[in-house]
């Protein structure tokens, strides 16, 4: 008994850390009060949580003790030029805007700061524009811009953006990046990955969120019945869809089987050759000549009645009656170019001047263009002009004769040039980037635009001497 008691009065043993908790009970047979005593355990102070740690390229946080972890993966971050051209399948208004962007693991996002702000912007809560590259398309493409160096991502949603940059390596480098990512995340395991990365980060914020670190509660188990219903739709519904697939394919393998070859099409005249863009030897190989029978037309007319109008060359013409020229010539076997509707002489020339520009490879060739410019660099007169001569004659016959007549044309304009107010130097500076440009711009493009027209200025002035006397 006396045991007993001292035990009773003795207080109860608390741990370290512990917060004690008094349970007062007033349901007791007796009536008595009676006291228990119980003690809340708290985890020691260095087994407490850390702070969650976030840096530029990764984030992790502490749920019901299981790390969940996000890593960005940055792989490359630049300044390109994009525009965004159709949202959902809808066609945009094309705006280019130079863009911050960065490659992640399975998106590509556009930050409108510099590197530094677009780094910090990695948080919680922030929302760059961006790409989801699940099912995405990466592709060059030369029709939905007049720019040089374009690649078109298509997203699997319908949108689409174009991205640019003025040097081809940047560029490509880009291309590269952007579709290892796209394919890998277009396969089985990829949008796997994809999924499991979205669904860690939205809890991760969401648990950044909280101001304690709360035990995350469990969804309930469906039943087993709800299970095998959803199971047996889920069947039910890819079976129904790889059938309509199959029944797509294998229509779409009719139609091809059965359509018409392009020569069939040519000979029915429901497709017709273009003129404008089309390469100068496929051109020449058509009309069986050697120089494009639109530079001879041009030339003719303007030779004509247009050797003595003011800026010739350099004064533009009305672009939309330029592009109905050209639509014609595109469409029609022959042409009158003394057509009242084609009046304005500089409709003709820019006509001529766009052929030029618009050719999938320049009047000069791109293996030339390291040739020539290493020529316009010699210094003594009579070697330079030797090595204009040798380079020239190497050209494929259609460059060469071409060139023939437009220089040997070009000259008879300077003859001209108290009237029509055009000199070497004038005509130099229309005609060099037009005729001649390098194949990658890797260089600086201000000093390439010099050599071009020092070029053009060179031969212009020694025509006669590189081509021979004129012969019209």
């Amino acid at each position: 008994v006396f045991l007993t008691r001292a035990m009773q009065k003795q207080p109860a043993m608390v741990l370290p850390g512990a917060v004690q908790m008094r349970i007062k009970s007033s349901q007791s047979s007796t009536g008595e009060r009676l006291s228990q005593t119980k003690s809340m355990v708290l985890p020691e102070p260095d087994t407490l949580q850390k702070p969650v740690s976030m840096s530029a390229i990764t984030r992790s946080t502490v749920t019901g003790g299981t790390s969940l972890s996000i890593t960005l993966m940055v792989l490359l971050g630049e300044y390109l030029n994009k525009a965004k051209i159709a949202e959902g399948g809808k066609k945009l208004r094309k705006n280019w805007t130079s863009t911050w962007v960065v490659l992640c693991s399975n998106q590509l996002l556009f930050y409108k700061e510099s590197k530094q702000e677009a780094v910090a912007n990695l948080k919680p809560g922030g929302k760059p524009d961006g790409v989801d590259l699940c099912g995405a398309v990466i592709e060059w493409t030369t029709e939905k811009s007049s720019r040089k160096n374009v690649i078109q991502i298509t997203t699997s949603n319908g949108h689409e953006f174009l991205l640019q940059a003025d040097h081809f390596p940047t560029i490509s480098k880009w291309h590269d990046a952007i579709k290892k990512a796209a394919d890998s995340l277009s396969s089985g395991a990829g949008g796997q990955s994809c999924g499991r990365a979205a669904f860690h980060r939205s809890n991760s914020i969401e648990c950044l969120s909280r101001p304690t670190c709360e035990p995350t509660k469990l969804k309930p188990k469906e039943t087993k019945s709800e299970h095998r219903r959803s199971i047996m739709f889920k069947l039910n519904y890819s079976a129904s869809d790889s059938a309509d697939k199959n029944g797509v394919k294998n229509r779409l393998k009719k139609f091809i089987s059965r359509r018409p070859s392009m020569k069939t099409l040519q000979e029915k005249g429901l497709i017709k050759d273009r003129v404008f863009g089309c390469h100068l030897l496929t051109l020449c190989e058509r009309e069986r000549t050697t120089v494009p029978k639109f530079v001879k037309l041009c030339v003719e007319e303007v030779e004509k009645r247009g050797l003595e109008a003011d800026g010739i060359y350099r004064v533009s013409g009305n672009l939309a009656i330029i592009q109905k020229l050209r639509f014609l010539v595109d469409q029609e076997e022959e042409l009158d170019l003394g057509d009242s509707q084609w009046e304005d002489i500089h409709v003709i020339t820019g006509a001529l001047k766009m052929f030029f520009r618009e050719l999938p490879e320049p009047l000069f060739p791109f293996r030339f263009f390291d040739l020539f410019v290493e020529a316009i660099k010699i210094k003594e007169p009579t070697q330079k002009i030797q090595a204009f001569k040798k380079l020239i004659h190497q050209l494929p016959k259609p460059n060469h004769n071409t060139m023939k007549l437009l220089f040997q044309h070009l000259r008879r304009v300077l003859m001209k040039s108290k009237k029509n107010l055009m000199s070497t130097q004038g005509i130099s500076i229309v005609f060099g980037p037009t005729l001649m440009w390098p194949e990658f711009e890797s260089g600086n493009m201000e000093v390439n635009m010099v050599y071009q027209n020092q070029i053009v200025e060179s031969i212009l002035i020694e025509c006669v001497e590189i081509f021979g006397p004129d012969g019209m």
